[in-house]
Parts: structure tokens; C-alpha cells; sequence
């Protein structure tokens, strides 16, 4: 039986050293990537990797998940698989044959930590505003020079494959049609 340490950071250059600092873990998951969503290499390799009778520790819900619907989700397919998970900061644990109480508590304090995220979000879109207000924002550096994209409309025009032209280029396939979508 393992006990098993999940973290993750937004950024790759938040420090994930806190999260879980001085526990005896048999082995740690890091994910450095949003918690927007839950296909996270990590988290996946977690999920393949935990057996009936380990252990995760998480250091709070938030970073196992930011929306409850997510947040069940992957607590019940560990617990489906005999995974005990513990949350750190909330002081719960959940085995799969908890209590309507503890079913409860995940509910509601995952509600929460949705909540929080929303209000944090919220917060961030008028202070974006405020400073476009005051024409000091202008958003995001563009990802790819005029060259660049200019290099990109030829490509395309002369039928190379998009998704190749976006790992060359290191941007998403969306971030590509954003720049096709633009007048050359």
C-alpha cells in the first residue's frame, strides 16, 4: 500500500514545494498546468498508476480540481478503485464508503473552492478593464512576429499540414487559426 502525493501548479515557475512539504510519500505526481480541466499527464499517470489500499494526499481541493462537477468526479473514480484520498487543508478523507455527512462536506466545500475561483476571475476581468480604461493594458504579447505569421499564410498556401505548421512554430493549432483568421 502506497501513499501516493498529488500536486499541481498553474505556471511553470510557481514553486510547488509548499503543497506538500515534509511528507513521507512513496511517490509525488506534478502536474505544472491549469486546473481548468482534468486531462493533466500527471493526474492521469496517478489514476493508472494507484491500486486498491493507497493513499492520496492532496494539499486542498482546489488543486485536485477548480469546479465541483470535476472535483466528484475524480474523487469517486479513486474511491471506485479502493483509493483512500485525503485532502490537507479541508482535514477530510474520503474511501469510497463515506457517510452522507462526508458526502455533504465534499459537495459543500467544493462548492467553495468553485466559488472562490469564479469571484477570483471576476476580480481579475474589472481590474483588466480598469487598466484598459486606462490605457495601460493591451494584453497578451503576441505569440509569433509579422514575419512569422506571413511565414505561416505561405505555408498554409502552399498546403502543408496546419498541425505540423503549429508544432514548428511551438503555438496551438487554435492560436494558429487566430493568426488565419487575421488579415495578412
Amino acid at each position: 500500500m502506497a501513499t501516493v502525493g498529488y500536486i499541481r501548479v498553474s505556471t511553470r515557475d510557481q514553486n510547488t514545494c509548499r503543497q506538500l512539504d515534509g511528507l513521507a510519500l512513496d511517490r509525488v505526481f506534478i502536474d505544472k498546468a491549469s486546473g481548468k480541466d482534468t486531462l493533466r499527464p500527471e493526474l492521469e499517470n496517478l489514476k493508472l498508476y494507484v491500486r486498491k489500499g493507497d493513499t492520496v494526499i492532496v494539499h486542498s481541493m482546489d488543486r485536485l480540481a477548480r469546479n465541483l462537477d470535476d472535483l466528484r468526479q475524480i474523487v469517486r473514480f479513486l474511491t471506485n478503485k479502493g483509493v483512500i484520498i485525503q485532502f490537507l487543508t479541508e482535514n477530510l478523507t474520503f474511501s469510497g464508503d463515506d457517510t452522507p455527512l462526508a458526502n455533504l462536506l465534499l459537495s459543500v466545500m467544493g462548492a467553495f473552492a468553485e466559488f472562490e475561483r469564479s469571484l477570483i476571475r471576476e476580480r481579475q476581468m474589472e481590474g483588466i478593464a480598469l487598466a484598459k480604461q486606462r490605457g495601460v493594458y493591451h494584453g497578451r504579447k503576441r505569440s509569433l512576429s509579422t514575419a512569422d505569421i506571413s511565414e505561416l499564410h505561405n505555408r498554409i498556401a502552399a498546403g502543408e499540414k496546419k498541425a505540423q505548421i503549429a508544432r514548428d512554430f511551438r503555438i496551438s493549432r487554435e492560436t494558429l487559426y487566430k493568426y488565419l483568421r487575421e488579415k495578412q
